[in-house]
């Protein structure tokens, strides 16, 4: 199969380290169409060995970009992958010999861009209810505690429900059962499948290794918080398992914290998925196809959309 380079694209940033993947990829075949037609501009061996550099100084932005921006991902991801990609980025070592300055400017970015994602309730709560991360990706204990106080704020919500569903009546309220809020969770995902072979699985590994697990402090005796205490001191559950699957298994030992789960976990890391989700709109509703009912386009739609993913 003939192998083309990658065009550079402004617009996306990705398209730069997938065209340096490519000529790096092709350089064996570049230097020799070069050497055969006398081009006259050619990159030296010093200049290829800065590309190859760059190219695994960017390979990380590369693989959480990916795992961020599928349809499997939750905001719970954020948080740790932030973390990891800090972690990959102060690294010093005799290899950044000529990228030392790019990878300290590219740390800068990423401290400047997410110094607040930690305060931020929804990627806070989403990481803790994530039985995969929990609280060990957190920078400090103060905004640790403080991503706590903000998941018992929440379970108490969820306790007020069910206590006035169970005043009102003998059984549940309808939307109020974790069975009907909670997500069919699949046993394997691409996602899942894949973290295994991550290059930065080793990363995520060391920081679980060097946090410190402490109990937290007891805020109160209701179910809901020592629901919370007791799932914090628990140990982490593998990467590459399904934590909708986790909360699945223990729902009778912990359902406040069940359905707490259910609605932030369910909530998207980011906006890509409902781009692609316009975009395949955009290619089936057509002028030309002016015959076109909705729900035959809702059907067209959940099927380029899913159809993949039941084939596999």
């Amino acid at each position: 199969m003939p192998r083309r380079l990658v065009q550079d694209v402004r617009t996306r940033w990705n398209s730069t380290y997938y065209m340096m993947e490519s000529l790096i990829a092709q350089k064996r075949a570049l230097c020799a169409y070069s050497a055969e037609h006398d081009l006259p501009a050619t990159l030296c061996a010093r200049q290829w060995g800065l590309l190859e550099k760059i190219v695994a100084a960017l390979a990380p932005f590369e693989e959480l970009t990916r795992e961020v921006s599928s349809s499997w991902s939750s905001a719970s991801d954020v948080i740790p992958i932030v973390c990891v990609l800090k972690r990959v980025l102060s690294r010093r070592n005799e290899s950044d010999e000529g990228i030392r300055t790019m990878k300290i400017t590219l740390l800068e970015a990423v401290n400047r861009r997410f110094k607040d994602v930690e305060s931020e309730p929804l990627y806070a709560v989403a990481t803790l209810l994530d039985p995969r991360y929990k609280d060990r990706y957190f920078t400090s204990v103060e905004i640790s505690n403080q991503a706590k106080a903000a998941l018992i704020v929440e379970v108490r919500k969820m306790e007020e429900v069910f206590k006035r569903s169970t005043s009102d009546s003998s059984e549940p309220a309808e939307g109020t059962s974790c069975e009907s809020a909670a997500v069919e969770p699949a046993s394997k995902t691409p996602r899942m499948e894949t973290a295994s072979h991550s290059r930065l699985e080793s990363i995520f590994d060391e920081i679980l290794k060097e946090s410190s697990v402490e109990p937290a402090p007891q805020l109160t005796t209701s179910s809901a918080c020592i629901e919370v205490q007791t799932y914090l001191s628990e140990p982490t559950i593998q990467r590459s398992d399904n934590p909708l699957l986790y909360w699945q298994v223990n729902q009778p030992r912990l359902p406040t914290l069940v359905c707490t789960a259910a609605k932030f976990l369910c909530a998207p890391s980011t906006s890509v998925e409902s781009e692609r989700l316009f975009s395949t709109a955009s290619i089936i509703i057509d002028e030309r196809r002016s015959r076109l009912t909705a729900e035959k386009a809702e059907m067209l739609i959940f099927l380029k959309k899913n159809l993949p993913l039941m084939l596999k």
